[in-house]
């Protein structure tokens, strides 16, 4: 299990820890769409939020992909970095794992519908 690409994995003293990448997406994804002025992840699936998030691993550290899409009214900057540092302390605080970047690209914007401007 440990030579598999989908784990991410950990020894310590008691033995060997494995992450499954899909259950870093889920925290990625779950962590971005909590952050005010994301609407949603853009991705192939959407039976699966996570599958629009990318992991790897680089030098024993997580590197997150994904896309979002942006609420109009929101400022690009500081909503990026919100999520930046969002997601970088989600996965770090449930899995221990180091994070090294968490790159963020704004897809497109959603509008609220007119009845709600």
């Amino acid at each position: 299990m440990s030579d598999s690409k989908d784990y991410v994995s950990r020894s310590d003293e008691l033995g060997n820890i494995h992450i499954s990448e899909e259950v870093l997406a889920a925290i990625s994804a779950a962590a971005a769409l909590e952050v005010e002025g994301v609407s949603s992840l853009t991705n192939p699936s959407k039976k699966n939020v996570a599958k629009g998030v990318h992991i790897k691993l680089e030098e024993e550290k997580v590197v997150v992909g994904m896309s979002v899409l942006m609420a109009y009214g929101h400022t690009i900057p500081e909503m990026g970095k919100a999520v930046q540092e969002a997601v970088k302390n989600a996965i770090e605080s449930m899995s221990g794992l180091e994070v090294a970047s968490v790159n963020v690209s704004v897809g497109g914007i959603t509008f609220p519908p007119k009845e709600q401007q």
